[in-house]
């Protein structure tokens, strides 16, 4: 018989905390969970990773609710008396779910806490390179990073059009050089900003000793160079 395929993997739910986690742990989610799996983890970074795995449980509930919702609002179905209803219960389930987040969201941010203030800061890694610079400037003008409601695929958009993947984003974030606003949905776009050490190093960056290139001295005996007469 041949071989069974192997199941699909279930995408994972984009939360508010990822980025946090991630920062202090100096581990992507996913890398997070599969340490839990095998037992290598802590107990506890171990309980920090069963609260975010609530957590993503209960984002699921809220994207699926939200889904739900716009489409019962986007025209699709008919406007009568069996549509208010479905409109009623949906709104009904989303707060729910919504509770349910909010809920896991503290309880995986107090397990979090501790850990971050018992994080090393990280040392200076020396001067900006060429690409950390251009997304520096662009995040100066303003950014929004995004999180696609049906893909679950997170990106960043400067004011000035630029797009900056969402790994670079956060290699500059763990390095202390950009924040995000959490206290907006990603869904809605959650500001992007220079903290003042990203600003500092901008500056480092762009503070260029200015040079002159030396005139070259006349030769002994020799006349002045003049420009050419026109004719």
């Amino acid at each position: 018989m041949p071989p069974q395929p192997a199941p699909t993997p279930v995408r994972r739910a984009v939360t508010q905390l990822d980025h946090r986690i991630e920062a202090v742990t100096g581990h992507d989610i996913d890398t997070l969970w599969a340490y839990r799996d095998r037992g290598v983890l802590d107990e506890q970074h171990a309980q920090l990773v069963d609260r975010h795995r609530t957590l993503a449980s209960a984002q699921i509930g809220v994207t699926f609710y939200l889904k739900l919702l716009n489409r019962l609002t986007s025209g699709e179905f008919p406007v009568d008396g069996a549509l208010f209803p479905r409109i009623d219960r949906t709104v009904g389930q989303l707060e729910e779910t919504a509770d349910a987040r909010d809920a896991a969201a503290e309880k995986a941010l107090a397990a979090l806490e501790p850990i971050e203030a018992a994080a090393p800061v990280t040392p200076d890694k020396g001067p900006l390179s060429t690409d950390d610079q251009a997304t520096l400037l662009a995040i100066a003008g303003g950014a929004q990073l995004h999180e696609h409601l049906l893909t679950g695929r997170a990106s960043v958009t400067a004011s000035s059009g630029t797009r900056i993947s969402y790994p670079q984003m956060q290699k500059l974030e763990r390095a202390g050089l950009v924040v995000r606003d959490t206290n907006h949905p990603v869904h809605a776009g959650q500001p992007v900003s220079l903290t003042d050490t990203g600003r500092a190093a901008l500056l480092d960056a762009h503070r260029t000793p200015t040079t002159h290139t030396p005139k070259s001295p006349a030769r002994p005996g020799a006349w002045p160079s003049t420009p050419a007469k026109r004719r």
